[in-house]
């Protein structure tokens, strides 16, 4: 299972809920694997109530589930906080429902909410797991059925998000191989620069989780959606610093993938 793909997740915007309910969504400070699958599943052009089935059309009827995550944090990105108002100046009986079937009266018809992004985050990210399955992913996304997002629909990714889409060793490709988006350039002479992992894999057998994250989906469903707990391992890594891309990291990072992209005959 160590071939797999890796994935860029950069824009304006990105949110990944783990415990927001209407009133606050709140986002976690990374791409969760419910939001990844979530996307890879709006790409192949599921619907929610089957965005977990398996895929008995692929050999060893692969499912989302047999997928493993390790995130690569470039930039941590800032948190902003937007405000939402619903439901307000409203004639009656156009406002906002109640649980009884009424309407809330006019004075109390406006609903105030609070959402919650990451400004200028970038990620790069490493997919691993069945090779159809991969395979699938990977076209999919190339040619989506609805567009990929970042968590919240409003949340666009920059290009490229698809950096390698069938590799040997993805997990160590973000180590040694993938370029480094970062908000500043290393000090003159340095070498290595600390960046944070995130992943679905200890680093060495019997390593206790550091946190675990409500972000295993069990049902997409919007009036059956739910979730368990997810163990992740951090760990800072001393990345070479002539990985960083740069100024202009999208020229960077398109170099890039046309010079690993396999030659074609004319």
């Amino acid at each position: 299972m160590s071939r797999g793909l890796v994935l860029r997740a950069a824009g304006p915007l990105q949110s990944y809920g783990e415990a927001g309910t209407f009133a606050h969504r709140d986002t976690a400070a990374f791409p969760t694997c419910s939001a990844l699958i979530g996307m890879f599943a709006a790409a192949q052009g599921r619907t929610r109530e089957h965005a977990l089935d398996p895929y008995p059309e692929l050999p060893g009827t692969p499912s989302h589930r047999d997928l493993v995550l390790t995130i690569r944090i470039d930039r941590p990105g800032t948190p902003y906080r937007d405000w939402h108002t619903t439901g307000g100046g409203r004639p009656h009986k156009q406002g906002l429902p109640t649980s009884d079937g009424t309407y809330r009266t006019r004075d109390k018809s406006t609903h105030i909410s609070r959402r919650d992004y990451l400004v200028g985050a970038v990620f790069a990210i490493a997919v691993q797991g069945p090779a159809p399955l991969l395979a699938h992913i990977a076209t999919t996304l190339a040619f989506p059925h609805f567009s990929p997002f970042l968590g919240r629909r409003i949340c666009l990714p920059d290009e490229p998000l698809l950096i390698h889409t069938d590799i040997p060793d993805p997990h160590h490709a973000l180590r040694d191989r993938v370029p480094l988006t970062l908000a500043r350039p290393p000090h003159p002479g340095q070498e290595h620069i600390p960046v944070v992992f995130w992943s679905e894999q200890p680093p060495y057998p019997g390593t206790p989780p550091d946190r675990e994250s409500p972000s295993e989906p069990v049902d997409f469903a919007s009036t059956r959606r739910s979730h368990l707990p997810r163990p992740l391992w951090k760990t800072t890594e001393p990345l070479p610093a002539t990985l960083y891309a740069g100024p202009r990291p999208v020229e960077t990072l398109t170099d890039y993938i046309l010079k690993d992209a396999p030659c074609r005959q004319p």
